[in-house]
């Protein structure tokens, strides 16, 4: 086959997807990689390098702290504070790896409740290889998974929260890139060795009574002190806690009675699930370099068209998630 015909095919290919196309290919690209090193949970990042990012640096951080590159991991976000803690697990217990300052938040104290508020979010939240995102505007980012489970119960709205670089936001936690580079490497090397999820927990503060006491008067008091039973059961652990949903509250460290509860599952695993089936061998021939050139470009130009697609599909596929995960109607926050 000449070169011509070859490119002439593979533009065809790349036109067929279209632009909702390209967001289902997005979400096969940003994960494929991972999967594919999960076939051998037990193989160990390259020394000094993964995926582009030099972990030299990194890896002397852990061996100070006793542990090593690929150990599961958990995230704390305090928003008050402008402080994200990633903590390792040693063994019995989680030990805080480092505190990083966060470079920019938007909106104020408070949860997220519709798309397009340009407020970070709050609540429980978890990621897995879905989650990792390798392209767009943010090549190292982590996607929160908000709205899980317990903001569908209340009727909040949004999508692609992510941890990101950069210093700017509009509804994100912005790292800068250095750091976020690091805190990419971490989470994308404990889900490569096998954790199956990484826990995201984002508080308003630190939730001491104290702190809790100041805001009494607040609307969303009730809220933060439900927030405060998953902040007090790793503090006294030290190893992320059991969160699953009844009604419209999380439960926290207990086990759920399975007529009313359900588990607490971020909209970005369910949506990525849905759709990559369909794409994943296309996903594959990307990765192997059999569609490349102007097929690779027209993808990396659609890419915001891609976001826009995929959340059109999320926002209109609501209502009937409402329903599957809750058995009921939407609830108002009390």
């Amino acid at each position: 086959m000449t070169r011509s015909s070859d490119r002439r095919r593979r533009m065809g290919t790349a036109k067929m997807l279209g632009v909702a196309g390209a967001a289902l290919l997005v979400a096969g690209l940003w994960t494929l990689p991972l999967i594919e090193a999960r076939g051998n949970s037990t193989a160990a990042p390259d020394a000094g390098k993964q995926n582009g990012y030099d972990t030299t640096e990194l890896q002397k951080k852990l061996t100070a702290k006793g542990v090593s590159l690929g150990v599961p991991i958990m995230i704390r976000i305090l928003k008050q504070e402008s402080l994200l803690e990633v903590w390792v697990d040693k063994g019995e217990r989680f030990e805080r790896f480092a505190t990083y300052e966060i470079c920019n938040w938007s909106g104020k104290l408070g949860p997220k409740l519709t798309e397009g508020d340009r407020q970070s979010p709050e609540g429980l939240y978890s990621i897995g290889v879905d989650q990792l995102h390798r392209m767009g505007r943010w090549r190292r980012s982590l996607d929160i998974g908000y709205p899980n489970t317990f903001d569908r119960a209340h009727g909040r709205t949004g999508s692609f929260i992510l941890m990101h670089g950069g210093c700017s936001t509009i509804g994100c936690f912005a790292m800068t890139n250095p750091i976020m580079d690091e805190i990419f490497a971490l989470s994308e090397a404990a889900l490569a060795n096998g954790q199956e999820r990484i826990q995201v927990h984002v508080f308003p503060f630190r939730m001491t009574q104290a702190n809790l006491n100041a805001h009494a008067v607040s609307p969303w008091f009730g809220f933060w002190a439900n927030l405060k039973d998953a902040y007090d059961a790793f503090e006294r652990t030290s190893v992320p806690p059991q969160v699953s949903v009844c009604g419209d509250r999380y439960l926290v460290g207990q086990s759920p009675d399975p007529g009313l509860c359900v588990a607490n599952i971020s909209e970005a695993s369910v949506a990525t699930a849905t759709v990559r089936p369909r794409y994943a061998r296309y996903a594959r021939l990307v990765r192997r370099g059999r569609v490349a050139g102007r097929g690779r470009r027209w993808a990396g130009r659609h890419v915001r068209q891609a976001y826009a697609a995929a959340r059109r599909t999320r926002v209109a596929s609501y209502a009937r998630r409402q329903a599957s995960y809750l058995g009921g109607p939407r609830r108002a926050h009390r």
